[in-house]
């Protein structure tokens, strides 16, 4: 009968029982020195105590990978936050698989199915909308997640690394009122997303804060693209009293007021006001430079790159929630309103 059992012991089982990710014990097993000291005792106890053998047709060994997770990857702030990421794996000497899972049934079990295979070391999601059948996989496999949740609540109980996405939208529009706009319009992004509520609630306390009125007709319903910055921008511009500034809550929708500005015969800076929020690198660039928050997006993918390493290493992550600081990044976008 103790052989019998012997043989039922696997990697995954003696993670189950330790509370630690498969890698973790395939590294204990491996001799590595990237595991703490308690967690090492543990699971050596584990596997001595059930009798576990290492066997090459069973064993699962760690492939010094890390998983980087998108919705999609059509948007230009997915390269700074890959760019975080490989920083800390490449110091890690771990590699980097970058991933989209466009929210259907089959690319999700695709990916799921390449996470058994390589044994990852922890899976990045850049997104909130961890499906249900992934977060159960993912647990049965004890390998730990953490979420960089740029749009929206963590559905999933997992380390969490944000922005102060509030902080950020009240910044820009306490600027915008310092330079004396009083007509301040505001391209939200979608409404679903918390990251997008946050920088509206900001962009309102800035103003009820000044003592002045928040038109819903200076608000314009976008969606993080620049189409509808465009339309959003061209939409305010042609109001019978259209704003002096505009607020976009990004730099793509930004560059696409910018856009709408030059339709409409203007300039940004002299005629109108744009800015942006994220500060991504072609804006420094754009005619005339952006003046936009900074949210740091690479730092924020460092941060989740080390918090998934330390997991999988079994330490204890102590805060479950952790927020990046937004900055102003003052260029030459804004300026203060011409006198009508």
């Amino acid at each position: 009968m103790a052989e019998k059992d012997t043989r039922k012991v696997t990697i995954a089982a003696i993670a189950d029982l330790a509370g630690v990710s498969v890698p973790t014990v395939s590294r204990v097993l491996n001799g590595r020195s990237d595991v703490a000291v308690q967690t090492r005792e543990r699971v050596e106890e584990l596997l001595t105590r059930h009798g576990y053998r290492r066997r090459p047709s069973a064993a699962r060994t760690s492939s010094g990978l890390l998983d980087l997770v998108f919705p999609d990857l059509d948007s230009p702030w997915a390269v700074e936050i890959i760019r975080g990421v490989e920083d800390v794996a490449h110091a890690a000497g771990i590699g980097t698989v970058v991933s989209a899972i466009h929210r259907r049934n089959a690319s999700a079990k695709q990916w799921l199915d390449g996470v058994r295979s390589r044994a990852t070391e922890g899976v990045i999601f850049v997104t909130s909308m961890v499906e249900p059948p992934l977060q159960a996989e993912l647990r049965r496999l004890n390998i730990p997640v953490v979420l960089v949740d740029a749009d929206g609540i963590p559905q999933q109980d997992a380390p969490t690394v944000g922005a102060t996405n509030w902080a950020g939208g009240l910044a820009a529009t306490e600027y915008l009122i310092r330079l004396g706009h009083r007509r301040i319009g505001f391209i939200t992004g979608l409404p679903q997303l918390m990251c997008s509520r946050a920088r509206m609630d900001g962009y309102r306390a800035a103003m009820e804060s000044a003592g002045l009125p928040v038109d819903d007709g200076l608000v314009y319903q976008g969606d993080f693209y620049h189409e509808s910055g465009f339309a959003g921008g061209t939409h305010l511009l042609r109001l019978p009293d259209p704003p002096t500034a505009i607020f976009a809550s990004c730099d793509q929708m930004a560059l696409g007021v910018y856009e709408a500005v030059r339709q409409q015969g203007l300039r940004v800076g002299d005629d109108v006001s744009v800015v942006g929020f994220d500060d991504l690198p072609e804006v420094r660039w754009s005619s005339p430079p952006m003046t936009t928050v900074r949210q740091p997006l690479a730092e924020m993918g460092m941060v989740a790159a080390r918090t998934v390493l330390r997991l999988a290493r079994g330490e204890h992550v102590e805060s479950p929630r952790m927020e990046l600081a937004t900055e102003l990044v003052v260029r030459d976008s804004a300026a203060p309103p011409r006198v009508r």
